[in-house]
């Protein structure tokens, strides 16, 4: 009889703005379509850095830099056995690929308000998309070596 191992799911987030909008992308999922930051799970070998820059692209096409940590968030799905633990990073929007195909399920990438967002609520894949948003939007900025990457 072998134990049951729980383990979070490990994600990364882009937390992007430029003139007071996000970007945010559009995907669909089992409850229909959602907002969510560019945002996907950590690869076998890749460091959280690295993958919230692939991310980015794959999902909006834009060329993200993450240059600070906006925060970690642990947080358990409703209704689910999953716990997400999210790495959310902030930096620049260095080029923009408008030939790229997006990732399956990326219906559009779309920049909106803060105040867009804040309306939008119902339709966020969860509550880390707007708090990730006001945590950016209250200063908080965290130093990238506060990780540390080990190559296998």
């Amino acid at each position: 009889m072998g134990m049951e191992i729980w383990k979070p799911n490990v994600t990364v987030a882009a937390v992007v703005e430029r003139d007071g909008r996000f970007l945010v992308v559009e995907e669909e999922t089992d409850d229909g379509l959602r907002f969510n930051q560019p945002a996907g799970h950590l690869e076998k070998g890749e460091s959280l850095v690295a993958a919230a820059a692939r991310e980015a692209l794959e999902e909006t096409a834009h060329c993200f830099r993450p240059e600070f940590l906006v925060g970690i968030y642990q947080w358990p799905k409703p209704g689910s056995d999953i716990t997400y633990l999210r790495f959310a990073f902030g930096g620049s929007v260095e080029g923009f690929e408008p030939e790229r195909r997006l990732d399956d399920g990326i219906v559009r990438a779309v920049w909106l308000s803060l105040d867009e967002l804040r309306a939008t609520r119902e339709r966020h894949r969860s509550p880390l998309i707007l708090q990730c948003c006001e945590d950016y939007l209250a200063g908080r900025r965290f130093p990238l070596d506060l990780l540390r990457h080990y190559d296998a």
